[in-house]
């Protein structure tokens, strides 16, 4: 049974009750969210792993994206992210490499991620054969099954996977966007439906994506192959139409016993941000949703984790569970060590500020404590609990002309020590 069916018939887990703890939430109410899919566990594959919970009454949780590209084959690069990741607090991580060894890279992420793994299985689909020098559209159902399995047997946590961009939509798009299919598994399918006039084989062959999925408790991440690449697309009917798909293959996956999420935008207006959270949970009913960013302008490169924090904060307050970082580098190149951590960062931030706004218990008790320590003015603290102590130290130690009370901003014009002076007289 998966974790999934074992909430469902109504047990507590040893697994459930970690997850539980973590949270500081009832684990009987974990359980019940559990069962009602509207909160996925995952990180169960491997004993060095921690579980997580994602979806309602929790904390959002915060992914980072690593790998290689045929351009950038080393994997020990991937291997320092992976530790700055964790290191600046991402729940999870995917590998989504794409050149070099892809098994061997991704079994020595599994080995040392102490955080739960996801993949996209269609890019190793994809590499392979084209290696063989095929074409990408002469990818078989077979291969594309393979790898799934392949990579689920290694221990893989969570697997995305671009089941609603069926035929029917696919025939509709030419022409209808800004930006087109920015999703790259969104594009190789797209190629290989037009290509075929066959329907996409993750949605023909679902039965058998759920037979792996419920033998290894691999938690399914519905991804959207038509995500906004720009915000004249957001909430166009590509997108939603790709939803109402997923909203359907949601419940035939609860239906077989496989945990799912659903993938969301992308790139999407500010105004906008709180309609698509609303529509998502509504024709998922209540699933977790995964955003990547939202990226609320396109005129910021460069600066896109900041773009992407805006979005996320909003879209975590009105009901994100998961968010994909952004990294200064997005649009431009393959993120540095430094874009990761910054990444990282920037999304927890976005987290943070959501989990505030929807009262997500104990989010703003850390608030108070670093607000009553800049009170007191006691650096120590407030340093030790910030969301990044190792920036805000640095930023703090590098001017020589503050001193043990006072930073340089205001010197001896400090308005906390002013006010505390007239309270004392």
């Amino acid at each position: 049974m998966t974790e999934y069916e074992k909430a469902k018939a109504g047990e507590i887990t040893k697994t459930l009750e970690k997850a539980a703890g973590e949270e500081g939430i009832d684990p009987s109410r974990l359980r019940d969210l559990v069962a009602q899919g509207r909160v996925i566990l995952t990180g169960m594959a491997r004993s060095h792993c921690r579980v997580i919970g994602i979806g309602e009454e929790l904390r959002t949780k915060v992914n980072a994206n690593i790998g290689t590209s045929p351009d950038h084959e080393d994997p020990g690069i991937e291997l320092e992210k992976l530790k700055v990741s964790i290191e600046a607090g991402a729940d999870a991580v995917m590998d989504l490499s794409t050149g070099g060894d892809i098994n061997a890279i991704r079994r020595t992420i599994l080995e040392r991620s102490t955080v739960p793994v996801g993949t996209v299985p269609i890019y190793q689909a994809i590499v392979e054969v084209t290696r063989q020098g095929r074409a990408l559209t002469d990818t078989s159902v077979d291969e594309f099954f393979d790898v799934i399995e392949d990579q689920a047997r290694d221990g893989v946590d969570f697997m995305t996977i671009h089941c609603g961009l069926v035929k029917r939509i696919a025939d509709q798009l030419a022409g209808s966007r800004t930006a087109g299919v920015v999703s790259r598994g969104g594009s190789f399918l797209l190629q290989w439906i037009v290509k075929n006039n066959r329907e996409n084989p993750y949605y023909e062959y679902y039965d058998r994506l759920l037979d792996i999925a419920h033998q290894y408790d691999i938690a399914l991440s519905l991804g959207d192959g038509l995500r906004p690449g720009a915000i004249a697309d957001s909430t166009d009917r590509s997108q939603i139409g790709e939803l109402l798909v997923i909203g359907e293959l949601v419940e035939r996956a609860r239906e077989r016993g496989v945990s799912v999420f659903v993938e969301g935008p992308g790139h999407v207006p500010i105004h906008e941000i709180a309609t698509n959270m609303l529509i998502q949970k509504k024709i998922c009913k209540g699933a977790p949703f995964y955003v990547l960013g939202p990226l609320v302008t396109d005129v910021a490169p460069g600066y896109d984790h900041i773009t992407s924090a805006i979005g996320g904060a909003i879209a975590a307050w009105k009901g994100a569970d998961f968010l994909c970082y952004v990294t200064p580098a997005e649009h431009l190149r393959l993120p540095s060590i430094a874009d990761v951590r910054d990444g990282v960062i920037a999304a927890r931030i976005a987290a943070h500020a959501g989990d505030i706004g929807k009262g997500v218990a104990g989010a703003a008790d850390w608030d108070r404590k670093v607000s009553r320590a800049r009170a007191k003015l006691d650096w120590e603290t407030a340093l030790d609990a910030s969301i990044d102590p190792l920036r805000a130290r640095e930023m703090y130690d590098s001017s020589s002309e503050g001193s043990d009370e006072l930073c340089t901003m205001c010197g001896e014009f400090c308005a906390i020590r002013g006010s505390r002076k007239s309270s004392e007289n």
